[in-house]
């Protein structure tokens, strides 16, 4: 995609993300925004309890009772996006697949960050790392994170190392960091990673699921393929027992993922395809301040 197209479509992004940067700014991961310095913004009248060393003498002088100097602390946020584009990642049965859902996610959370001057970086992966790049401030990181959104392949390798770039996260950051990982967690070993990112940062587990997931029509009996392994069996749909056994299964397995997550301190959070990702990712935010 050249620049020009890319820029384009950055600046549809850019109105949507402004509600988004305002819900990550007031929810509770504003703990995690790190002072750079301090701006004077003024004085106010002195009151009980007040810093003395904070008084501005000066003016205590001039207006005969004391006032004390008040300052505004610069904040950024420092975010790093983990993206699954592993194959199984581009199933859906709406409009949008699983994929294109959490790359829309991701590309709102970059803008978002930009327009609140954080500090942001991604790492993209599926049965590898295929990109890698630190948190760093500006336009031209915000540019080079939607290209290479842009430019995931339609195809990909089997697998899905969410392991290793959990892994590859801890190396790469130098402080607190607010992690968002979009993903639909159909992979293992990755609950010791996820832990050790828990323990000195704020890690959302954002699960990208479809509605097949939880319930499938009753069509007959149909082919059925497994994206990662290319399995491929006939599965009775017109049985009611087996639509159970199918409902029952995708439950157990979300309760164990949730309870994964909250084991080891992470947010766990899911956005289902066919949804709007900036309506869930602002919801979140805004669930997490109140």
């Amino acid at each position: 995609m050249d620049t020009a197209t890319l820029t384009r479509k950055a600046n549809l992004l850019h109105l949507t993300s402004l509600s988004l940067a305002e819900g990550m700014r007031n929810g509770s991961f504003r703990s995690l925004y790190k002072g750079r310095g301090i701006d004077f913004r003024g004085v106010r009248e002195y009151f009980d309890g007040d810093d003395v060393r904070a008084i501005d003498w000066n003016v205590t002088a001039r207006m005969g009772r004391p006032f004390v100097k008040q300052y505004d602390e610069e904040r950024d946020l420092n975010v790093l996006l983990l993206i699954d584009v592993s194959s199984s990642m581009r199933s859906g049965s709406a409009k949008k697949s699983r994929l294109e859902l959490a790359v829309e996610c991701a590309s709102l959370m970059t803008l978002a960050a930009y327009h609140n001057s954080s500090p942001v970086g991604a790492i993209i992966f599926d049965g590898k790392i295929q990109f890698n790049c630190p948190p760093a401030a500006g336009h031209d990181q915000v540019m080079l994170l939607l290209s290479q959104f842009e430019k995931i392949s339609e195809t990909s390798s089997n697998g899905s190392v969410l392991d290793t770039a959990l892994l590859a996260a801890q190396r790469i950051l130098k402080k607190k960091t607010l992690i968002m990982i979009f993903s639909d967690f159909r992979t293992s070993s990755w609950g010791q990673p996820f832990g050790h990112l828990c323990q000195r940062n704020d890690v959302v587990a954002a699960r990208i699921t479809d509605t097949l997931d939880e319930l499938i029509p009753p069509v007959g009996s149909i082919p059925f393929s497994d994206p990662e392994s290319g399995r491929r069996m006939i599965l009775p749909t017109d049985s009611s027992k087996f639509r159970r056994m199918w409902r029952e299964d995708n439950e157990q397995r979300m309760e164990q993922w949730k309870h994964e997550c909250l084991r080891h301190g992470g947010y766990p959070m899911t956005i289902q395809t066919g949804t709007d990702p900036l309506r869930e990712l602002t919801r979140f935010f805004l669930a997490r301040e109140q």
